[in-house]
């Protein structure tokens, strides 16, 4: 398992050739508390840097941009209703998406944690 983080604060946890997406804590605490996620639907197909969604927080509504090409394959049921979940735990349980990846390759346009970590310092 390897998980990537893009310069639009999205993170991407690879298990084979499928991934789990969603925002980071760091986005998280910068929105604020969220109050609506616009979500996708299972089966839509996706480019890397598409955005595949909008996090609407008390403060901003803000795009969710993929981190890699991909198609949905599973999105967060908890968060229809409890869209809040992002800010609660933002890289566990308030995962957004499931995807099937179309191109491991576009993983090496992404951050490793330390060199994310290094920007948001």
């Amino acid at each position: 398992m390897s998980i990537f983080y893009s310069a639009e604060h999205v993170w991407i946890r690879i298990e084979g050739e499928i991934a789990t997406l969603g925002i980071t804590e760091h986005a998280a605490e910068e929105l604020g508390d969220i109050v609506f996620i616009d979500l996708k639907e299972v089966g839509v197909e996706f480019g890397q840097g598409q955005a595949i969604g909008v996090i609407e927080s008390v403060k901003t509504a803000s795009e969710i941009y993929a981190s890699a090409s991909g198609e949905i394959i599973e999105v967060n049921p908890e968060l229809i209703n409890k869209p809040e979940l992002v800010n609660d735990s933002p890289e566990e349980r308030g995962w957004i998406y499931r995807i099937k990846l179309h191109d491991a390759g576009e993983l090496t346009n992404l951050l490793d944690n330390d060199t994310y970590q290094s920007t948001i310092s």
